[in-house]
């Protein structure tokens, strides 16, 4: 008998060593049970061809198209041979281009009024579409199933795999073919009550129905399966985490009659907005359990979520406790260490001589910090002395004592693994409570999916005194004089006595890569590709911050002080140009994202973005939170060389439209394409998602949520349903693990 089960018989002993090579290099696919989960993309009906004006650019397709002409042309004085090839939907066209010696096959096989399946990389070249040395494979004709190119096609949908350049979607459907019949072991993870409630064919059927439809009455019916099944399995291990964590004890903390919340809230200069209410009121009943709080925050950039995270610290001093702030980089660690003292003002002068009676003392902990300073700020840790501190990871080191801490507050959620969370957990006597704060919009399934096990409070209203930000597209190729408008705006602010921000996707000094051989002969590998390249399109490399700055301050912004600042300057030369910004120094600052989050300069009324089709929408909207936030008005430009009609344009333009952050990362959702849902931060989520879109499948991931609650209510070891405890442990493999546990 075999002792591998089937679905984890490694791919090389079915499909043979080549293949499976690429398969785990390029597609992260190694047993046969991965090759089953690869789904296909999408379905081409045969006789249908793929419509070729909704291409995206720079992206690996799989079209199916009819050939409209083909024919060769010299070049270089008649050495050089490249066969053209248009190939047509019936109503656009794209351009097929093939080289040198490789020209002979296609030139036979792509006869006009051929039908076949290309796939290559999508690029514009002469303000054309064209695909560069496609893989093709020629489909016959219908009646003609004598030489069909992949035997099981016989049905009407073309089953179309991501693929990549490596492996093309047709080689793929010949492995599939390979691993099909191991789908007859397929261990079912749904209890049968909730297939058959839900009207769900089983996992075997769906297996076959998704590779091999025969309609698409098919296709549907496995989708709805396969659906279910991520975001139950998923839901069932968030629902353990929330009951695992609802065991935990946790000291209650109220806040005191008359203490320093009571103080605080008497001296601030505004009143709270509703929502600032609403959410605080929240966070005080979490904290008032005697099981830890598990609260994620989400925010607009500005919205106040460091006021809401501040009076719960407050609460938790008040309480005898201690509060820590944990923030992703040292300049926000201070940033936020000098806005809290400046709110609290002189109650945050605890035990010094300017310090009311409920003062505390409010302490930075960093890596940089000198020793002396350190010392005392460790004493201040361990004594109680400090009530409120504020830190980067420095905080979760060993040597670090608290007194007795009873509140974690998390910045920017994603930017923190999970050991670094439950180091700072396992510093408390019991488990402190947790509040988690994001910047980022998430669309509520993505808050059920990523951080499912945190209960989740919005910060919807931008506080009085904010102003709008106006966002405009400068299509920089096809009109150059609204680049030149854009740079005399920039003075213009300038001369009305503010700042300006120019963000660029890239560094510029390439000197890191020179060092690394392995890197240096994948450059010259590049180089050589790129001079083929150059010849068949034009894009160019993105725009860099040094690069760009040099052109500005010799050029259009000649006169003004402007300085750079990136990821790769030392800690203090951050710092310090920082510094000279926020103080007015320096009119414009030429960066790349590290901008993004925190950095707080409210006489900075203009950004402009070079290449903004590079960024994601998201990222667009965070970068554009750092202007608007005084009183003057923000000017936010998106500067790009893409055609009108692309969809990098269209994304473009939605984020010009709206300040709505949440109507904005919805767009993003669903623009992006399959496998980057969850963005690079939850790779763990990420990978175990292959059907379901976040964003459409709302109803699916709520109701599995309140199923995944009733069954491990029911039964928290699953001991009574063993084909879900084995597909959860698949999906909490030790690397996933980490990204689940928000804990």
């Amino acid at each position: 008998m075999d002792l591998v089960p089937a679905l984890e018989e490694p791919l090389k002993k079915v499909v043979g060593p080549a293949t499976a090579k690429v398969m785990a290099e390029h597609l992260d696919l190694h047993t046969v049970g991965d090759l089953l989960h690869h789904y296909p993309r999408r379905y081409a009906e045969r006789g249908e061809l793929t419509r070729l004006a909704d291409l995206p650019l720079d992206e690996h397709v799989t079209v199916v198209a009819q050939v409209a002409s083909a024919r060769i042309l010299t070049f270089n004085g008649g050495r050089g041979q490249r066969l053209e090839v248009t190939i047509t939907d019936g109503s656009g066209q794209v351009q097929l281009v093939f080289f040198g010696r490789g020209i002979h096959k296609p030139h036979k096989d792509l006869l006009p009024g051929t039908r076949a399946m290309f796939a290559g990389k999508v690029s514009v070249f002469n303000r054309k579409m064209q695909l560069a040395h496609p893989a093709y494979e020629p489909l016959k004709a219908e009646g003609d199933e004598v030489g069909e190119a992949v035997g099981s096609w016989a049905g009407a949908q073309l089953p179309i795999y991501p693929a990549t350049a490596k492996l093309e979607s047709w080689k793929i459907a010949k492995s599939v073919d390979m691993v099909l019949p191991s789908a007859q072991e397929a261990q079912d993870p749904l209890p049968p009550a909730l297939r058959d409630g839900r009207g769900l064919i089983p996992l075997t059927e769906a297996l076959l129905k998704i590779h091999r439809p025969h309609s698409k009455a098919d296709i549907e019916a496995a989708r709805d399966r396969l659906k279910w099944d991520e975001a139950f399995v998923l839901q069932v291990a968030l629902a353990r985490r929330r009951y695992a964590d609802a065991q935990l004890p946790a000291v209650a903390r109220r806040p005191k009659e008359g203490g320093l919340l009571d103080a605080f809230d008497a001296k601030l200069p505004f009143t709270l907005t509703e929502g600032q209410e609403k959410v605080s009121k929240e966070i005080f009943d979490d904290l008032a359990t005697e099981h830890p709080m598990h609260r994620l925050l989400q925010g607009e950039v500005g919205s106040g979520k460091t006021m809401v995270a501040l009076r719960a610290m407050l609460a938790v001093v008040d309480a005898g406790g201690q509060a820590a702030m944990l923030a992703p980089t040292e300049v926000l660690a201070q940033q936020h260490h000098r806005s809290i003292v400046e709110m609290m003002g002189e109650l945050a002068e605890g035990g010094m001589l300017g310090g009311t009676e409920h003062a505390t003392k409010v302490t930075l902990l960093t890596g940089s910090m000198g020793m002396a300073t350190r010392r005392q700020a460790l004493l201040d840790l361990v004594t109680g002395e400090a009530g409120i501190v504020i830190g980067t990871h420095a905080l979760i080191e060993d040597k670090v004592q608290f007194h007795d801490l009873g509140l974690v507050v998390v910045d920017e959620q994603h930017r923190f693994g999970v050991e670094q969370r439950d180091a700072l957990r396992g510093k408390g006597k019991q488990p402190p409570h947790l509040l988690v704060m994001t910047a980022t919009p998430i669309p509520r399934t993505v808050a059920m999916t990523v951080f499912g096990d945190l209960e989740t409070s919005v910060l919807d209203q931008l506080p009085a005194g904010r102003s709008p930000i106006a966002s405009h597209v400068v299509p920089a190729e096809d009109k150059p004089h609204f680049l030149a408008r854009a740079w005399e705006r920039v003075r213009e602010e300038v001369e009305n006595g503010h700042q300006a921000y120019v963000v660029c996707p890239r560094i510029g000094d390439d000197a890191d890569e020179a060092a690394d051989p392995k890197k240096a002969k994948k450059k010259a590998e590049k180089a050589e590709k790129k001079a083929e390249e150059e010849a068949t399109a034009e894009k160019r490399p993105p725009l860099a911050v040094l690069d760009v700055a040099e052109q500005l301050a010799r050029g259009p912004l000649s006169g003004l002080k402007v300085e750079v600042l990136h990821g790769r300057m030392q800690p203090d030369d951050k710092d310090a140009v920082m510094r000279r910004f926020a103080a007015g120094e320096t009119q414009v600052l030429v960066a790349t994202t590290v901008i993004e989050v925190g950095v707080n300069v409210p006489n900075a009324t203009a950004m402009v973005i070079m290449d903004a089709d590079r960024f994601g929408v998201s990222q667009l909207h965070q970068l554009r939170g750092r202007v608007g936030r005084g009183s003057a008005p923000g000017l936010c430009l998106l500067v790009t060389d893409m055609p009108e009609a692309s969809p990098a344009r269209g994304r473009l333009g939605a984020v010009a439209s709206t300040l709505d952050g949440f109507e904005l990362s919805r767009i993003d959702l669903e623009q992006r394409r399959e496998g980057d849902v969850l963005g690079q931060a939850q790779s763990g989520v990420r990978s175990s998602l292959r059907m379901l879109a976040v964003i459409e499948d709302e109803e699916i991931i709520a109701a599995a949520r309140e199923e995944a609650v009733t069954v491990v209510a029911d039964d928290p070891e699953l001991e009574r349903l063993p084909a879900l405890r084995t597909a959860l442990d698949a999906l909490l493999d030790a690397e996933r693990e980490q990204y689940l546990d928000k804990g």
